[in-house]
Parts: structure tokens; C-alpha cells; sequence
């Protein structure tokens, strides 16, 4: 007899009766003794437990329950024992893939003890069915309810995040509201503090990491005990990154103001999310006391617009700054410097490949003096060829458009004409039926033919119209494309503001060849 069971005990987020954070739930210990009682009076083998504390049925990577399914698979056991169906899941994909198929194939039963729910019932699978949409319509009205709610606690000013930011903790009276962290405060000061005595924004991250200061990530969880997890970060990283000071620099909570609403789910059943345009955050200013001054944030903003033109202590310009890409990963270029003691600019590297090695890219390295040489000879040889182009066919060009021109709006003229000769006899129609000169047959005949003739005049018109704007968008794009490149064909030297008037982006290839996208297209080919 198939009797060995598994107990499967969750307890959601939205679940309110909690003990102690990190604990055991009396809700889940409750689930526990339910089923252990059950599994006995049934005469069941119980061979583990498996439990998911503050964790959603709507996802399937839960520890325990990954750990659970894994199990099956090795036919560790036979029968599956919940609470309920929505203990097990609320996501009508999930009931469908592990109790109407996987199970099935594996020979594992599932049995929910409180709701009657058993896979060895062929007869009420309908209604597992029908629960498990009850299930997820419940999660999803929910979430839309969470989320209104949310946005009307941002706007009050209070802070909603999981984790807080670096030198802030929870106020111990007030949980959605943010104190200052004495000791993490400090080292955001430092970081500021070090930025505008004219500091890299590496070269403190190294100093930082010199001084055996810890990194936020390992901060939070070995000094503040929390369960935090920085997805964007590699497991092993314990040093402090560009990235991370570049974050501190940016972020406006520092003063004092709360800063919400930067991302969104896609959808209630997925946890993947989305960056949201900064029109959509939520800004409350003045909810916090602040680490930062408002005068060395917004004099950290300007160094750093300032430095995008160019690196920091040399006169070499930043002419790529924003328009410089990988080919393959299609992420931006990096800075490249010798590795001698004065750290020279020498070119650009694949970003990802410089963070994370060539398992997810490889170099694309290019030299700065190649690169600029290259793109300033393709400018001037595309002012050559759009100028010259346009020197020689300009008036015969202009010639054409003006007469294509002409040519519509004399056809514009004559369609308008005819629909209002129409317009004319479908007027004397309804005269004539009006002082019985014709009968109602033929008057609703005649009408219905005009209606035919001036509906055929108006998509004549329409497609007349269309080709006139595109005569006058192709006359705008020629002077654009001219005017872009005029004074380009003898230039001697690239500039910042030649290529972000110019150029869309540049993508580099690992063999060093270019693909470079202009912000004008030539409309004559």
C-alpha cells in the first residue's frame, strides 16, 4: 500500500497572524498538527515535512516547495498532504502542471484536508479546477487592493520599502517611518564628503573597501540581521562597486525626501519588475531627517553632469558618453586605462564583459584614437556624399517636389469639386421628394448612389492628402539632412557636440568594426 506522505505547510505574506519574525507561525504550527492528526487517523507513513513561511502561493520557487517537487521526482514519497488546495498554490497554472499532470505521471496523490481536494478522485476535478480560479481571482483582486492602498500610504509619506535605504533604519515607534543609522550615516557623509574633494567614483569605492568598511548588502545582513538580498549583485561580491557609490550620489533620500514608485510588477503572477519614468514616483520631500544637505546633493548633481563631458583631472573629452554600445550584449562601452601608475584613457570595453568576464561577453575592446578617427571619416564622407548629392541634383530635386506638389493640390482642388457638385444633386434629390416629384423608391436609390460617389472622392482625397505631406515631409528631412551635415565635410577635429548632433549610436563589434547609426536618414536613398 502506497502510504508514505509528505506534509506541505505555508503561510502567505498577506497572513497576519504572525509571532516572531523569523519564527514559525502559530498558523503554520497549526497546519502542522492538522495534518500529523489526519496522516495518523489515515494510517499514513509521515517521512518529512516541508514548510514555506511569508512566502506567496501565487510562485513556485519557495524553498520548501522546490525542495518538495525535487523529492518527487526521486520517489521519495507517495502522497502529498495540505491544508488546503491554496496552501499548495494559488496560481491556476501551477494546479493544472503538478496535480493534473506532473502527479499524475509521477504517482503522487494530493490531498487537501480541509477542502476535500483529492487527485485520487476522478469526480471532483472540476471543482479543483474552479477553486484554483476562486484562488487566483482572490490574489488578484488582492493585489490590485494592496496596490491602491500602497500608493495612498506613499503619497502620506510613508515608506513602504522591504529593506531600507543605506543610513536609515526603521523607527522602532513607527515602522513605516525612517531613522538615521548613526554608523552607516557616517560612511554616506564620507562618500559625499570624498566626491567633492574630487574623487572617482571607483577610486572610493576602493578606498572604502581599504578601510575593511562593508559593503550595504553585507552590512544589512551581518550587522542589522536582516534577510536582505541584492539581486543585481554577484554572490561574491564584497567589495564596493561604481555602481553602488554612483547610487548613494543619486539618491534623494539622503535629504530627506521619500523617493517611491521607481518600478512596477508586470503582472500580479510575476515578480519580475519594470522601471517606471520618473514622472510616475511618488516624491514626498521632508518626511525624514536628512544625512545629505540640499546644497552638497544638488552640488554633487552638477560635478556629475559636468564630468559626463569630460574625465575627471585630464583635458580628454567624453565624446561617447551615451551613444557608445556592445554589439552582441548591446550594453554600454566602459572607460579602458593603462594599468600603469598614471591610469591613462586609452579606449572602451564591453561593459558586461568588464563586471562579469567573458562567460556573458567578450571585450570589444577599441582605442579611443581609432574609434574617433573612424567615426569623424565616416561623418565627413557622409557630408561628401549627402552634400555633393545635393549639389549637383538640389534644383532639379526642388524642381520635382514643388511640381509633384502642385500636381496633388490641383487634384485636391478637383476631388473637392466633385463632392460638391454631389453634394449639390443629393440636396435638389431630396426636393424633389419633398414636392413628390419623385417617389420614396427612387429617392432612397438615388441617395444611397450619391452617398456611394462621395464616399469614393473621399478616399481619393485621403490618399491625395497623404502624398502631399509625404512631398512636404520628404522637403523638411532634405533640409534637415543638409543642415546636419553642412558644415561637416572638412573638419579636422571630433567633438562631443558634433557626434550628439549627428550620430544615434555607435555599436562595436569584437572585430573592431562599427556600426554607426545617424540621427538623420537620408529620405533620397
Amino acid at each position: 500500500m502506497k502510504n508514505r506522505v509528505v506534509l506541505y505547510l505555508r503561510l502567505s505574506k498577506e497572513d497576519l497572524d504572525k509571532v516572531n519574525e523569523g519564527d514559525d507561525s502559530a498558523s503554520i504550527k497549526n497546519q502542522r498538527l492538522l495534518l500529523t492528526e489526519y496522516a495518523l487517523k489515515n494510517n499514513f507513513q509521515i517521512v518529512k515535512v516541508y514548510s514555506d513561511d511569508d512566502e506567496s502561493g501565487l510562485y513556485d520557487d519557495r524553498p520548501g516547495f522546490e525542495e518538495m517537487i525535487e523529492d518527487a521526482k526521486l520517489g521519495l514519497f507517495d502522497i502529498i498532504l495540505a491544508k488546503t488546495q491554496s496552501r499548495f498554490s494559488r496560481n491556476m497554472e501551477h494546479i493544472e502542471k503538478y496535480l493534473h499532470h506532473d502527479f499524475l505521471n509521477l504517482g503522487i496523490r494530493f490531498i487537501g484536508v480541509v477542502d476535500g481536494v483529492d487527485t485520487a478522485v476522478a469526480a471532483n476535478k472540476k471543482s479543483r479546477q474552479i477553486n484554483g480560479l476562486v484562488n487566483e481571482w482572490y490574489c488578484e483582486d488582492l493585489s490590485e487592493n494592496i496596490r491602491s492602498a500602497f500608493k495612498i500610504k506613499m503619497k502620506n509619506g510613508q515608506f513602504l520599502g522591504s529593506s531600507c535605504p543605506y543610513g536609515y533604519k526603521r523607527d522602532p515607534q513607527n515602522h513605516n517611518h525612517l531613522i538615521i543609522d548613526e554608523y552607516a550615516a557616517n560612511v554616506v557623509q564620507k562618500i559625499f564628503q570624498l566626491y567633492l574633494t574630487g574623487y572617482g567614483k571607483a577610486k572610493i569605492g576602493s578606498i572604502l573597501s581599504g578601510e575593511g568598511i562593508l559593503i550595504p548588502t553585507l552590512y544589512k545582513q551581518q550587522i542589522l540581521g536582516e534577510n536582505y538580498k541584492n539581486s543585481k549583485a554577484l554572490k561574491t561580491t564584497k567589495v564596493w562597486s561604481y555602481q553602488t557609490i554612483h547610487s548613494i550620489l543619486n539618491n534623494q533620500t539622503y535629504v530627506g525626501d521619500l523617493v517611491q514608485n521607481k518600478t512596477n510588477k508586470l503582472s500580479y503572477k510575476d515578480k519580475k519588475k519594470v522601471s517606471l519614468p520618473k514622472e510616475e514616483w511618488i516624491i514626498v520631500a521632508n518626511t525624514h531627517a536628512a544625512i545629505i544637505s540640499r546644497e552638497i546633493f544638488n552640488r554633487v548633481q552638477e560635478i556629475q553632469k559636468m564630468k559626463t563631458r569630460s574625465v575627471s583631472g585630464t583635458e580628454t573629452k567624453g565624446i561617447f558618453s551615451g551613444v557608445l554600445f556592445c554589439a552582441d550584449c548591446k550594453h554600454s562601452m566602459n572607460r579602458k586605462y593603462e594599468r600603469r601608475q598614471n591610469q591613462k584613457f586609452v579606449g572602451y570595453i564591453c561593459k558586461t564583459y568588464k563586471q562579469h568576464g567573458k562567460k556573458f561577453c567578450s571585450s570589444h575592446s577599441i582605442k579611443n584614437d581609432e574609434l574617433e578617427e573612424t567615426v569623424l571619416a565616416s561623418i565627413k564622407e557622409e557630408a561628401k556624399k549627402i552634400l555633393t548629392q545635393a549639389d549637383v541634383d538640389e534644383l532639379q530635386k526642388f524642381e520635382a517636389v514643388e511640381s509633384c506638389k502642385v500636381n496633388y493640390s490641383l487634384q485636391l482642388k478637383q476631388i473637392e469639386g466633385q463632392i460638391e457638385k454631389i453634394e449639390t444633386y443629393k440636396n435638389k434629390t431630396y426636393q424633389n421628394f419633398m414636392e413628390e416629384l419623385i417617389d420614396k423608391k427612387k429617392y432612397i436609390y438615388y441617395i444611397g448612389e450619391y452617398d456611394k460617389q462621395i464616399r469614393e472622392f473621399q478616399l481619393q482625397r485621403e490618399n491625395v492628402i497623404e502624398k502631399l505631406n509625404l512631398q512636404e515631409k520628404l522637403d523638411l528631412q532634405h533640409d534637415e539632412w543638409v543642415e546636419a551635415f553642412k558644415n561637416y565635410i572638412d573638419v579636422s577635429e571630433l567633438t562631443r557636440e558634433m557626434v550628439l548632433e549627428l550620430i544615434d549610436k555607435i555599436e562595436v563589434h569584437e572585430d573592431g568594426m562599427l556600426d554607426i547609426y545617424y540621427r538623420f536618414s537620408n529620405p533620397y536613398g
